[in-house]
């Protein structure tokens, strides 16, 4: 299907959907989303007690296992662009006023990192909203995005925020629905050795990158979009997720049948065979999207190391593609990385597999996490998943999402 066919399903003119929330200013709306009886305020319940837990990190089986992400000085080449960064970094506290400066920035371990969200309305207020603040803001905080991104990493981020502000105008939620509807913070001080870091989130976009010893890490990171492309206007392109899609459909194909029917652990995107709740209201099909930090998410499917040696490289391939927005000397030594742990790595799949079909899949080892889904309607009318709803997610399980185990560490003196 054609991504364009997402305006098939535009809710009519006047439909409560959209016309109940026309006109909220966005902290209205935050009040509006949280009242009992609806469908966000379930979800705002659900979700509001598990990010007051204790830090500790995704694992597979419920032990973290401790040293798998040893703090060590960035190897020649493969340096992150600290400076640049913490120029940027200052250059956003000086354009801010006192009451801004004091409400953008936490401790760098600060449970507030813990608040990110991917939905449309406001959560957790942390940091300063994007939209509220004046273009010289806005314009600082992008700087400091784009300076601690990859070039290709920063356009994509962009994209997110832009194909938002898009859907606002083609539903008539503009209100809500905006390219700058974000949250912005800043963790710890600006520092070229110390750990700092920032955090981006808001409607289907939420970056958190940390930077230490001359070495970045994101992560968690959420990119989704409804629809999936911009297809008028001056931000007009192609659709995206295509390369993660297309790099899915090819380790399926690449499988021996065998191993094809192995990975697939279940055939529908909505299974009878599904366990009761394995279908999430909000994330649907993922299990470590926002306030999922401490979860136990088994392996499933099947082990990179029983693959044929092509399906191999397309899963490293897909993990690579998910970590483009890092930098190329940061991005090489994720991937190194990832790559030592390769014969601990799963694969796993849910729906058909064939060129129009919409699916789940799951890349999953002791260092690495990465989801795609295909979704339901939210701003637009239809009840099964589409190609062009789509919701990406990447973690750094076993305790280095936000960077927190290299911030431990640092913290313990433990410098290597």
């Amino acid at each position: 299907m054609s991504s364009a066919a997402f305006r098939e399903y535009l809710f009519p003119p006047g439909h409560p959907r959209i016309q109940d929330l026309k006109g909220l200013a966005p902290y209205a709306y935050r009040e509006v989303a949280q009242a009992e009886g609806t469908f966000t305020g379930g979800l705002i319940r659900g979700w509001r007690p598990l990010y007051k837990n204790d830090f500790r990190g995704i694992t597979e089986d419920g032990s973290l296992r401790e040293g798998i992400h040893p703090l060590e000085p960035a190897e020649p080449g493969e340096e992150a662009p600290v400076a640049d960064t913490v120029t940027a970094a200052r250059e956003l506290l000086d354009t801010l006023d006192t009451e801004s400066r004091e409400r953008i920035r936490y401790a760098v371990d600060a449970v507030e990192w813990q608040t990110w969200a991917n939905p449309e309305f406001i959560q957790f207020d942390t940091g300063l909203r994007l939209e509220l603040q004046p273009p010289q803001v806005r314009r600082a905080a992008l700087a400091l995005v784009r300076k601690s991104l990859s070039a290709q990493g920063y356009e994509e981020v962009r994209t997110m925020m832009r194909i938002n502000g898009f859907l606002g105008e083609v539903v008539g939620l503009e209100n809500i629905l905006g390219e700058f509807s974000y949250n912005f913070a800043l963790y710890g001080t600006p520092d070229e050795t110390a750990p700092w870091g920032w955090q981006l989130f808001g409607h289907h976009c939420a970056v958190n990158c940390l930077v230490v010893e001359g070495r970045s890490a994101i992560g968690p990171v959420f990119l989704g979009a409804e629809p999936n492309r911009i297809d008028a206007g001056p931000h007009a392109g192609p659709p995206a997720f295509t390369e993660r899609i297309t790099l899915g459909r090819q380790v399926m194909t690449a499988l021996t049948p065998e191993l094809r029917s192995a990975a697939t652990v279940y055939e529908r995107m909505v299974d009878p065979g599904m366990p009761e709740d394995r279908v999430h209201p909000g994330d649907e099909r993922h299990l470590a999207g926002a306030f999922q930090d401490n979860r136990v998410i088994p392996f499933e499917g099947v082990c990179v190391r029983d693959m044929p040696p092509a399906a191999r490289e397309l899963v490293a391939g897909i993990v690579e593609e998910f970590h483009k927005l890092l930098p190329a000397g940061p991005r090489a030594a994720r991937m190194r990385e990832v790559r030592a742990h390769l014969d601990e790595t799963w694969f796993c799949w849910i729906g058909g597999h064939g060129p129009d079909d919409v699916f789940y899949y799951r890349v999953q080892s002791p260092v690495v996490l990465a989801e795609l889904d295909h979704h339901c309607g939210v701003f637009l009318d239809y009840d099964s998943p589409e190609p062009f709803h789509v919701h990406t997610v990447l973690r750094t399980p076993h305790g280095n999402d936000y960077g927190r185990s290299w911030v431990r560490q640092w913290q313990q003196g433990r410098l290597q």
